[in-house]
């Protein structure tokens, strides 16, 4: 199966399920995240596990520690306003991209939850991207 594919399966788990899902990310605090391509000015929905520092929401562009990062990364550089929807709630959001300190914080402590990320920062050279989701409105 290929990711498209992967990804539409867990997108109507959570959407059936008011955000729940099984299978290897059972347990796992996941969103949908939905960006304006960057190129195309589609939208892409994508299903992402997530920490929380504060009331803020962090994603982490991992990709699994691929050498290149996700296309979402690339969608909300270009356009960062972007729509969430955690558990049955569905809003706006505002992506910023995080760096230093505040950026190590925030990858340590969702690799702390998630021993996955570890691995990912482990195959890879590039710095995997860190980003907080503001609620907007």
């Amino acid at each position: 199966m290929d990711m498209a594919e992967f990804n539409k399966k867990i997108i109507e788990e959570f959407r059936a399920n008011a955000g729940i899902v099984g299978g290897q990310f059972a347990g796992a605090p996941m969103l949908l995240l939905t960006t304006t391509g960057a190129k195309s000015g589609r939208s892409h929905t994508t299903p992402l596990v997530y920490s929380k520092d504060g009331d803020q929401i962090v994603v982490i562009a991992s990709k699994a520690g691929a050498p290149t990062n996700p296309a979402w990364y690339h969608n909300l550089k270009a356009h960062p306003t972007v729509s969430l929807e955690v558990g049955t709630q569905r809003f706006q959001a505002k992506a910023v991209i995080t760096a230093g300190e505040e950026r190590e914080r925030l990858f340590n402590a969702q690799a702390k939850q998630m021993a996955a990320f570890d691995e990912y920062r482990k195959k890879t050279t590039r710095q995997i991207p860190v980003i907080k989701l503001q609620r907007v409105g």
